[in-house]
């Protein structure tokens, strides 16, 4: 199967099934392997790109198609996307992209939509520039330009300015670089920096994260230097900055009460003890691959459970709790650009209720003294500083103490972590670290 054919399948998988893109595009990728490298790539960007522009697409499609959009079989609005996003956002040139893509469609088994799915692409074909909302309409022109629902723009407008928000909005758009945090249990950063250099790797330490590296596109990861080895971890700088933030003292006893995907639980179990629990069983079994691949498995322990529920007594005590809670995920939408269509507003509150409810029973589970690392990776404030202020007016054994950290620059409002998509390429992440007082 050819790349565009291959993207078509993904696609149309993810809109039929509710599931996340980057799960479909591995699967599919592994059941059906390119013989070449470069058509991975290609497969990935169209599947990709075509997602994070879907709504400019669907924008532009929709002025020539003669039925809606909605009731279209699934891989027929696949090609539609990703032949239009080939004209409007990549160097194909626009004839190759529209007889490609419908020769890929052909391949999938609908040659009788080849005639419909031409006909529309060489029209996108003949236009000068993709169409837009006039731009006197600043949220509907900026939510089909930048492919973000309109309830978004409006919020992050109101919330960041108009220049922040669409320097968000624009970075939701670009593909993030490949992140890694050095595992320092077996390797400083800088030594792992030096190693993949000499291994030919174009690698670069991170701006702000003291044991990140960034990698170019390098395909597969697992076939990078030092994976195997179990030397690094892929983890986007701002998560690993979560870790850095939390100042864990050394010796201290922690758990992670919402540890898939066990990034930061990883992280954590280069220096501590760490019980990791998630809700999921099947999350816990990576959990604990990935700390094996690490050589962590003798500091990480992993168990299913309900993070707002007690703890069991037999788990001990612990001087220190993670709660990267369950969260919008509305900073992370470069990485799952799928996620800004499903969203809904009123989700925002459902989470905050169950953030409430998890941070709630984690502080219990608190010592006099301990602390309690509160994270989330969204922008928005009733999921982020609201949530904990509202937490620390009902509790006053609780405090804000952010970390001292000589020589490190950490992107601090107030006391807690903040950073925000943008040109700085950060994710979108929150955290605060509490200490419990008595």
């Amino acid at each position: 199967m050819n790349a565009r054919a291959l993207a078509i399948q993904v696609l149309s998988r993810v809109r039929a099934t509710d599931a996340y893109l980057n799960v479909v595009l591995d699967t599919l990728l592994s059941e059906s392997p390119p013989k070449d490298s470069r058509d991975a790539a290609l497969v990935t960007e169209l599947a990709y790109g075509a997602t994070r522009r879907q709504l400019a697409l669907d924008y532009a499609i929709s002025r020539f198609a003669d039925r809606k959009l909605d009731s279209l079989e699934d891989k027929v609005l696949a090609a539609l996307r990703i032949g239009a996003y080939q004209i409007f956002h990549t160097r194909v040139p626009a004839r190759a992209a529209v007889a490609e893509t419908v020769q890929a469609l052909k391949e999938v088994g609908l040659a009788r939509a080849a005639g419909f799915t031409n006909a529309i692409l060489r029209k996108l074909a003949d236009l000068p520039a993709p169409p837009l909302p006039p731009a006197s309409d600043v949220v509907e022109h900026l939510s089909v330009r930048e492919s973000h629902p309109r309830w978004l723009v409006e919020r992050w407008l109101r919330q960041f300015g108009r220049e922040r928000a669409e320097a968000m909005l624009a970075a939701d758009n670009q593909a993030p670089a490949v992140v890694i945090r050095a595992n320092t249990a077996k390797v400083t950063r800088d030594a792992l920096l030096t190693q993949l250099q000499e291994a030919g790797v174009d690698a670069k330490a991170t701006p702000v994260s003291p044991v990140g590296i960034i990698l170019p596109s390098v395909g597969r990861v697992e076939d990078v230097y030092g994976y195997a080895e179990g030397l690094w971890q892929v983890q986007d700088e701002a998560a690993q900055l979560v870790g850095v933030y939390g100042a864990i003292p050394e010796t201290a006893r922690v758990l992670d009460a919402c540890a898939a995907p066990g990034g930061k639980a990883c992280h954590l179990a280069q220096e501590h003890d760490v019980v990791a629990v998630d809700l999921h069983a099947n999350k816990i079994r990576k959990i604990e691959s990935e700390a094996k691949r690490l050589g962590l498995s003798g500091r990480l322990k992993a168990y299913a459970h309900d993070a707002a529920e007690p703890f069991p007594e037999a788990w001990g005590e612990f001087h220190a709790i993670l709660v990267d809670a369950p969260c919008s995920g509305l900073g992370t939408l470069r990485r799952h650009p799928e996620l800004r269509y499903r969203r809904k507003e009123e989700d925002l509150s459902r989470l905050a209720l169950l953030q409430r409810r998890i941070l709630e029973n984690c502080q219990e589970a608190v010592p006099a003294g301990g602390l309690l690392v509160y994270a989330v990776c969204t922008v928005e404030p009733q999921e982020a500083q609201d949530q904990v202020e509202m937490f620390l007016r009902s509790h006053p054994e609780w405090t804000a103490e952010p970390p001292v950290l000589p020589g490190l620059k950490l992107p601090l409002t107030q006391a807690y972590l903040r950073t925000l998509p943008g040109p700085e390429g950060f994710d979108g992440f929150f955290a605060a670290r509490l200490r419990k007082l008595y």
